[in-house]
């Protein structure tokens, strides 16, 4: 039996910035949207001296959370998000 009260439900963002989405979980069986731009990812884009873009994925870090999601669950949300979402800098905001 899973003993998580968190499941993860649906994000929504997408190229060009996959940082700006919906994210929607659940906790205790009730439904929880967060904000857009509730996220914020661990990769980075370069440019090489000739100018070429090198993209680097990395985990994401939610950066918003309604006011009454408990904190002893943070991390177990970023933990879930990390393995539901493909990690982020796609450098479509570049």
């Amino acid at each position: 039996m899973d003993k998580s009260r968190l499941k993860f439900i649906s994000y929504d963002g997408a190229f060009p910035n996959l940082c700006r989405g919906t994210l929607i979980v659940s906790l205790d069986g009730k439904e929880i949207v967060f904000p857009e731009y509730c996220m914020c990812s661990g990769g980075s884009v370069r440019f090489t001296q000739n100018g070429k873009e090198i993209v680097m994925q990395g985990k994401w870090r939610i950066t918003e959370f309604p006011i009454d999601f408990p904190l002893e669950l943070r991390e177990e949300l970023e933990d879930l998000v990390n393995a539901n979402v493909r990690w982020g800098c796609c450098g479509g905001c570049v």
